[in-house]
């Protein structure tokens, strides 16, 4: 575990957007979309690019029960909760370490609002796209509970919040 959180705070701290991750962008997201996803730290966008690319990889296991373009662009903004408090690289190493060293607890902590965001970021996210009204429930479920553990039996949900966590 250790030396996967090195790994992502270097990947963190190095995260470039390229011309190819400009292109997928403009392929995957609408104007209005892609305006929320500049409003993310650039190291959130390659995160969120890389889970996109994640999702693609993962669903040629799958057969085409699976709503690939949702899932890409569920993918692509689904921390856009994230822009409502930036967070910089170190101030979330603190925070995934704190996480893990308290087993959770600091969430009480909550009502600062970058422990805040940390924790309800999907929920967050939620919130702005919903404002929009112009996306269907199943992306707004899919952003909105991409670390919820409690729920199993999803498969689309499983796939994103597979691939967030591995990336």
């Amino acid at each position: 575990m250790i030396f996967y959180r090195i790994k992502q705070f270097y990947t963190y701290i190095n995260a470039k957007i390229t011309e190819e991750d400009k292109k997928y962008l403009n392929k995957n997201l609408n104007s209005v979309e892609l305006e929320l996803f500049k409003k993310l730290s650039k190291n959130e966008q390659k995160h969120c690019i890389n889970v996109a690319y994640c999702i693609e990889k993962t669903c040629r296991e799958y057969d085409n029960h699976i709503n690939l373009q949702r899932l890409i662009k569920a993918a692509l903004l689904h921390d856009i909760g994230k822009s409502c408090k930036r967070l910089n690289v170190f101030e979330k190493s603190i925070i995934v370490v704190l996480d893990n060293f308290t087993k959770g607890a600091i969430k009480r902590y909550e009502n600062f609002p970058k422990i805040g965001v940390y924790y309800n970021h999907g929920e967050m996210g939620y919130e702005i796209l919903k404002k929009y009204n112009c996306y269907e429930d199943k992306l707004l479920y899919l952003i909105r509970n991409h670390h919820n553990d409690s729920i199993k039996d999803d498969i689309e949900l499983n796939i994103l919040k597979k691939c967030d966590s591995n990336n």
